[in-house]
């Protein structure tokens, strides 16, 4: 409806204008009930133009006809019939307006000449003729280049959204490209060493088999953790190969995790408080990967020591800890490495929040924080 307000809008202007008109035209005759009746009906009619182009035309150029016979309203009576004239072509109606032109024409002109006394000169039913007839030509021309105009726009548009899509799928395709260059830098970087790793290792367990003595808990730790490395590092590839997902890890994982790092001297305790659920994939993978680097640096750089893993489910976020008792202390500030700003860079990638600090009796605590229903 309030699309339609300047269409009726309109219609009531130009009425109050043919009525002015024919009140102070001296030619025109007195208007009458019927008179002010086709006046309303081209008002409503213009007002519904804008959904119904080819019946308001009609509908107007029918009563402003009407009204020019019955009261001499003059050129005025062509102002509303123009608009319409004009819309119908814009809308792609040509034929309706151009025969809505040439009715309204002949039947104006025709009155025009049949009530024109003989001493009225010829010139200025001529010059009347020829300003009409320009003016509905004009609103002819005028409705054709409209609609022109409004096709080129919307084509102009559509190559932009075109150009869009076809740049959002090179970028896709680049990435693609980036993907399988990561992949085989990956493969070409890691794998190698971490093979000669475990091989290595499997040799060393073999030969202390052989000799009849208990292979140490490091070098069984190292055979496994390089095991579990080639495995994950084989589906990164993967993943890195193919948009698709591929074995990922996940917080159903950590068991696994703390047994390696039980094996490689650290003990560990795992705790899961409320109702495990399904979790998103990135969570679900960055979760393991946070407990994952710290018990690295457990392992790394606390000495002798305990970790506790704490995982707790919520309806609105998960939280995963990991605290050890080591050798870190308030007093010396822990410098982050690169593992502490990868784990910051990966929980912030998801709204989520980290906090890392040493422990006031001792030891370090890591606790991460992801949203599950919205930012954190």
């Amino acid at each position: 409806m309030r699309r339609d307000l300047p269409y009726a809008v309109s219609g009531l202007a130009l009425g109050v204008l043919l009525l002015g008109n024919a009140a102070l035209a001296p030619d025109a005759a007195p208007m009458r009930a019927t008179d002010v009746v086709l006046v309303l009906v081209m008002a409503a009619a213009l007002a519904v133009c804008r959904r119904y182009p080819v019946v308001a035309l009609s509908v107007v150029a029918a009563a402003m006809l009407a009204l020019h016979v019955r009261v001499h309203a003059g050129v005025s009576a062509a102002f509303p019939v123009l608009g319409t004239v004009y819309l119908a072509a814009w809308r792609g109606h040509r034929a309706a307006a151009a025969l809505a032109s040439l009715v309204f024409l002949g039947g104006f002109l025709t009155r025009d000449v049949s009530v024109a006394p003989t001493d009225r000169p010829s010139q200025q039913i001529a010059e009347r003729t020829a300003l009409l007839l320009g003016w509905f030509f004009a609103a002819n021309v005028a409705g054709l280049v409209a609609r022109q105009r409004r096709a080129y726009l919307e084509q102009v548009e559509q190559r932009a959204i075109e150009a869009e899509r076809t740049r959002e799928e090179m970028a896709l395709r680049r990435a693609g490209e980036e993907r399988l260059r990561i992949a085989r830098d990956l493969h070409d970087s890691l794998t190698h060493s971490i093979s000669v790793i475990k091989v290595q290792a499997g040799i060393a367990v073999h030969l202390a088999r052989k000799h009849n003595e208990e292979p140490s808990a490091a070098l069984l730790a190292i055979q496994e953790a390089s095991g579990a490395a080639m495995r994950e590092l084989r589906a990164t590839l993967d993943v890195l190969r193919s948009p698709s997902d591929g074995d990922r890890v996940g917080l159903a994982r950590v068991g696994e995790l703390a047994e390696r790092t039980r094996a490689a001297g650290v003990p560990v305790q795992v705790t899961v408080t409320g109702q495990p659920r399904d979790l998103p994939v990135e969570v679900d993978q960055a979760g393991y990967r946070v407990v994952q680097e710290a018990l690295t640096n457990v392992a790394r750089h606390a000495g002798p020591a305990t970790a506790q893993i704490h995982i707790e489910y919520t309806p609105t976020q998960l939280t995963v800890s990991v605290d050890d008792d080591g050798r870190a202390s308030p007093v010396r500030p822990v410098t982050p490495g690169v593992g502490l700003r990868g784990m910051r860079e990966r929980v912030a990638g998801l709204d989520g929040a980290l906090h890392t600090a040493a422990r006031d009796g001792g030891g370090f605590a890591v606790r991460a924080t992801f949203p599950l229903d919205g930012p954190a």
